[in-house]
């Protein structure tokens, strides 16, 4: 039920990517790298282009300039995983917890493929491991919001990628779900991933982070968090209220 994951290792670099959004800019000349088994935090206020830098990533949005490249040291890993914000998926479909966790694998391996024995365990120990396997017959609309993002994080686990993006992943999401979603993340990072998290909350999710991307159309520091949660970042990101957050200590905007 649970096997030995696949040891994933891969480094991401983003240079000068810059990206244009109804006749305006979105994001200028965002560069930065990543390196494999790092958990990063990618913070900024709303509008700041966390979701536009997932997409373009993803490559869901075109890139008007610069590029992005990603390495990885066992090709036969998928490339990329992306868990999206809740309110951008439609929750009254009717599908189960385990038919969105086999969608990453008919990602990976394509629509026209039936899955095999191999797929229904791998997929079966994903759910596993994020503690929804009993829950693999509910539907979607019956779980909590956490539960939720733990599909989704399944999901992308199923895909076997190198780098999953999470976009407000713990949004509507309470602590004791947060804190369980963060040791999946862990263990993710520990096997070689690279795992983006998106997030407004830097009080309980600032120091688990390796690396925080400070982005507000373009990058204001990139770096550990002692070394880029300063007074100087902060207003960069929120103006004046962000110097507030620095002195106060709360370190949490509010939306």
């Amino acid at each position: 039920m649970n096997p030995a994951p696949n040891v994933h290792g891969a480094s991401m670099s983003l240079q000068d990517v810059t990206v244009e959004l109804d006749g305006h800019m979105a994001l200028s000349n965002v560069t930065f790298d990543v390196h494999a088994g790092t958990l990063m935090g990618v913070v900024g206020p709303n509008g700041a282009g966390k979701s536009t830098l997932f997409n373009a990533i993803a490559g869901l949005l075109p890139v008007r300039r610069g590029k992005v490249t990603l390495h990885r040291v066992d090709r036969r890993s998928g490339a990329l995983a992306y868990v999206p914000q809740q309110e951008s998926v439609n929750w009254r479909f009717p599908v189960t917890v385990m038919d969105v966790a086999m969608m990453g694998r008919c990602c990976k391996l394509g629509w026209c493929r039936r899955p095999g024995k191999r797929d229904r365990e791998l997929v079966d120990a994903c759910l596993y491991r994020v503690g929804l396997w009993d829950h693999r017959s509910a539907l979607m609309t019956e779980l909590s919001g956490g539960q939720k993002q733990r599909v989704f994080v399944a999901r992308a686990l199923t895909q076997e990628a190198s780098v999953l993006l999470l976009d407000e992943a713990f949004s509507g999401v309470d602590v004791g779900a947060q804190e369980g979603l963060i040791e999946v993340l862990q263990t993710m990072k520990n096997e070689g991933r690279i795992v983006l998290l998106a997030t407004h909350d830097l009080t309980n999710l600032a120091g688990r982070f390796d690396q925080v991307l400070c982005l507000n159309r373009q990058v204001c520091a990139c770096g550990p968090p002692d070394q880029v949660f300063t007074s100087e970042v902060m207003e960069k990101l929120y103006g004046a209220h962000g110097v507030r957050l620095t002195r106060d200590g709360s370190g949490s905007e509010t939306r």
